[in-house]
């Protein structure tokens, strides 16, 4: 049963398609101070922002599991993830585990201490918690090209040899 219910559509911010829920999802984990990589999820069709609770959703076409290289963690990804979120902190997390050796772990809290180059934490309902460093959970914004037309072009002087008598 999802979360998201007509009445919390109706006083959000609601957006559809892949690229701009993207867009949408690292704007917000950066609002709040959060790594722009937390969520790196695929095929997204719909993204919700409730202002007044804090309250956000995801909903993309399938479960996916990502793998973050940098701490050799798998984190599977259901195919609609809520959560409320404040600065520093996603609270009430729905659709998210992570694996522990050879069992999944359900996600329910995820907070940052000192950020941008402090630790990020992970807890789940039981009390149990994982600490990494934020990093881990950062990738790099692509630097937008200037095209090519746009720029000038400044003649060099040419260098003239001048002997002396």
């Amino acid at each position: 049963m999802s979360l998201v219910t007509a009445e919390i559509k109706a006083k959000s911010e609601v957006y559809h398609g892949d690229e701009l829920c993207q867009e949408k999802t690292k704007f917000l984990l950066k609002e709040v101070g959060l790594p722009n990589g937390l969520l790196p999820l695929k095929d997204i069709e719909e993204c919700g922002y409730e202002k007044e609770s804090g309250f956000v959703w995801l909903k993309q076409k399938k479960a996916i599991n990502h793998k973050f290289e940098k701490i050799g963690k798998l984190v599977s990804y259901a195919p609609e993830i809520t959560a409320y979120v404040e600065v520093g902190k996603i609270k009430k997390l729905t659709g998210v585990k992570a694996k522990e050796i050879l069992v999944w772990i359900t996600l329910n809290e995820i907070f940052v201490d000192d950020p941008p180059t402090g630790k990020i934490t992970f807890k789940n309902p039981s009390g149990l918690f994982r600490t990494f460093p934020v990093s881990a959970f950062e990738i790099e914004e692509p630097v937008k090209d200037v095209k090519e037309e746009n720029k000038q072009v400044t003649p060099v002087p040419s260098v003239v040899a001048v002997r002396e008598v």
